[in-house]
């Protein structure tokens, strides 16, 4: 295990990484790097089901605060819904630590995040995950913004929780999060165009009871990139990794060892 803070585009990250460090980033001959995207008010922590199953796995793992997050820099506001700022921080992260390809694996925010970077740096990328993850804006995800707001300001086990997390940015990162999803600019936000150019094996998950898209988001997600697997998760919700870590990390886990087994297969 390795902990450290990088420098990034000018601003701290910070970035947890477990498994076969410093190991050469070969994934068509070796097992590929995998990089955790974490969701829109999360951190490192939110993986901390999937790091042991996948360092077992004998996987090199890294997941990083974005910007604005848990030990990484502060940030009044974030680039979304397009999250161009989080793509750049993203490549320049593989860059530095010369990943010259990777598996990404996103949720929620994180998700989108990997959707638009395999799109735009296809090279880069060996395959995707993605859980709950938006490509557009729709009434069900603007209905149940203000009902988040509430959670936070009146529940307080839901903010002591993100405290923890945060620390002292926490109302600044929350209140960035919110901002940058409650506007009336993004209801027009749709990326499906962008999703036909991913060329990458690609799994899409979700929960059928998630809080914050129904079921057909992800299907539409899965429908607009080409060959996409896509697995609903019964009475299953938003944090589905953390709720349904066992199945998560079995689906995760086969997922990336039919890439490499193809990968292997077809270098032979």
């Amino acid at each position: 295990m390795s902990s450290r803070f990088l420098t990034v585009n000018g601003h701290q990250l910070y970035i947890d990484e477990r498994g076969l460090l410093g190991a050469p980033a070969v994934p068509s001959l070796a097992q590929p790097v995998v990089v955790l995207l974490h969701h829109g008010l999360g951190s490192t922590h939110a993986w901390r089901s999937q790091f042991p199953a996948l360092t077992r796995a004998g996987y090199r793992t890294l997941a990083y605060d974005r910007w604005g997050y848990g030990r990484s820099a502060p940030r009044s506001q974030l680039s979304m819904p397009y999250f161009e700022e989080d793509q750049a921080d993203l490549l320049t992260i593989l860059d530095q630590m010369q990943i010259w390809q990777a598996a990404l694996v996103g949720h929620s925010d994180g998700g989108t995040i990997a959707l638009y970077f395999a799109a735009r740096h296809p090279e880069r990328v060996t395959c995707l995950v993605i859980l709950a993850a938006h490509a557009y804006v729709d009434e069900y995800v603007t209905a149940g913004m203000p009902y988040v707001l509430q959670q936070y300001r009146e529940d307080a086990s839901f903010r002591s929780k993100l405290q923890r997390r945060h620390g002292g940015q926490t109302e600044t990162m929350f209140m960035a999060w919110y901002n940058g999803w409650y506007k009336e600019a993004n209801r027009d936000w749709d990326m499906r165009p962008d999703l036909g150019r991913i060329r990458c094996p690609t799994l899409v998950m979700q929960g059928d009871e998630d809080e914050h898209a129904p079921p057909q988001h992800v299907v539409d997600i899965a429908s607009a990139i080409p060959g996409a697997e896509l697995h609903l998760v019964p009475g299953a919700g938003h944090m589905l990794q953390r709720e349904r870590a066992r199945e998560v990390n079995r689906r995760l886990l086969g997922f990336l060892g039919q890439v490499v087994r193809q990968e292997l297969t077809d270098v032979q």
